[in-house]
């Protein structure tokens, strides 16, 4: 079975929900989820899932970072798992992506957008699947799964490291990606 076979059978199915105007070209964008998402479903061989992913902005993830966090600050990507699925699909639950972070946070690591929000994409996708980064055995296990999906995707390790005037402690890096 070609490669291209076992992702379509993997694959995962998105709905994508733009709700700020600052996505521009979101059918590239979709487009990019679900490559992202769909090459993350088809390596953990998790095909048959479904997951609503919610474009908006900072604004709108500050709201339910705090309701659902009590952090009240904007962040780049949240994950809401759903316990259980009902259905004909395994819907799993909901990744929702903040732009203006998103943005800012690919300027600051000299990384394209697109790279960074396929990151993103795929760090979201393994929170809805249980993985986490709470403590540092978890946090490499799953780092080490979304530099492999990336890597399938022909995207930089994110988690390199860049000369010392240019990156933040590791620690500070890995908080950031808290949701």
């Amino acid at each position: 079975m070609s490669a291209m076979n076992a992702t379509a059978r993997n694959a995962a199915k998105l709905d994508v929900l733009v709700e700020a105007g600052l996505w521009r070209e979101p059918g590239k964008v979709k487009t990019l989820l679900r490559r992202a998402i769909g090459q993350a479903a088809a390596t953990l061989s998790t095909g048959g899932v479904e997951i609503a992913v919610v474009l908006t902005d900072d604004a709108a993830i500050r709201l339910l970072n705090r309701q659902w966090r009590g952090i009240d600050t904007a962040t780049n990507v949240l994950s809401f798992p759903i316990e259980n699925p009902a259905g004909n699909r395994q819907l799993i639950g909901d990744i929702v992506l903040a732009y203006e972070t998103i943005a800012r946070e690919a300027g600051a690591g000299h990384k394209p957008f697109a790279h960074h929000l396929a990151h993103l994409a795929v760090h979201g996708f393994l929170h809805l699947l249980g993985y986490d980064h709470q403590n540092d055995k978890d946090a490499a296990a799953m780092e080490g799964l979304e530099r492999k999906i990336l890597r399938r995707l022909a995207i930089p390790d994110p988690y390199r490291l860049v000369p010392a005037a240019r990156r933040a402690p590791r620690s500070k890096l890995r908080r950031n990606l808290m949701h």
